[in-house]
This record gives C-alpha cells, sequence and structure tokens, in this order.
C-alpha cells in the first residue's frame, strides 16, 4: 500500500512537462459577427464557458474584416474570431484553438467553414469529424490542420 509520503515523493521524482496554453492563459478574443445570426452568440458562450475571454462585436462589416484577415471566401464560416495573432473561421472546438494557441504555427488562422450542424454552438447532430483548415496568406489548396 502506497503512504502519502510515498505517493509525493513518486510525484515529485516524475519529469515535468510543458503543458499546452490553457484558455484562461490566452489573449482575449473577438468574434465578428452577423447580428441577426443566433448561432454566434451561442458559439461565443461555448468558449466562454470552456475558459475563453470572448468579447462579440456585432457592428463590424464581416467582409471587410475577413479581408484584413486575410481569410478566403471559400473558408468563409458564419462568423469570424481573433485570438493572439490568429483568425479562428467558423465553429472551431475550444481544444482545437488551444492546439492552435499552444503549437503557434505559421499560418493566419484556422477555419471550419460554412455552419456545419453539430458544431459547437451549432443544433444537430454530429456527423463525423470535421476538418478544421489552416488559413494561410497564399489561397493554394487548403491544409487539414485538425480534425473536430
Amino acid at each position: 500500500m502506497m503512504t502519502r509520503r510515498m505517493m509525493v515523493a513518486a510525484m515529485l521524482a516524475m519529469p515535468s512537462y510543458a503543458a499546452p496554453a490553457l484558455a484562461d492563459e490566452n489573449a482575449p478574443a473577438t468574434l465578428y459577427r452577423n447580428p441577426n445570426c443566433s448561432c454566434c452568440l451561442a458559439y461565443a458562450n461555448y468558449l466562454r464557458s470552456r475558459g475563453f475571454d470572448v468579447t462579440v462585436d456585432s457592428k463590424q462589416d464581416l467582409e471587410t474584416v475577413r479581408k484584413q484577415l486575410h481569410v478566403p471566401e471559400n473558408l468563409a464560416g458564419c462568423h469570424v474570431m481573433v485570438i493572439d495573432r490568429y483568425a479562428v473561421e467558423g465553429h472551431v472546438s475550444a481544444e482545437t484553438i488551444n492546439k492552435l494557441l499552444a503549437e503557434k504555427p505559421d499560418i493566419v488562422g484556422i477555419s471550419i467553414p460554412g455552419m456545419p450542424m453539430g458544431t459547437p454552438g451549432m443544433t444537430g447532430s454530429k456527423s463525423g469529424p470535421f476538418k478544421v483548415y489552416e488559413i494561410t496568406i497564399n489561397s493554394g489548396s487548403p491544409k487539414v490542420f485538425a480534425t473536430d
């Protein structure tokens, strides 16, 4: 039987590894949305429930914001969020956003295009894993960053 003292000694002897960034360590996020879309608010609430500090802006022209962020039309979702130096387009999971912030790849951002049912903030059943694409300055074929 392991005593408390033995357990503490074993834990102290274990090597420590850098943990990935968590939402409460992240920069604040601003979510730009169409004022007539309610799923964007559900998505913001989903992220807040996972520790993200999200401000919602319903006053900006989304097309202009996307152009400034270099988000191509084929990767557009229903809203775009800016966190740290990245654009997050559509209903991407908190886990994938944390992966983005921990790895800090040299990309513009990530996207789940459209409004797929079953993604965070969207109603309906998830039909399978969703591809999360990299957004890059060169608009070649999008590369998969992760699956949600």
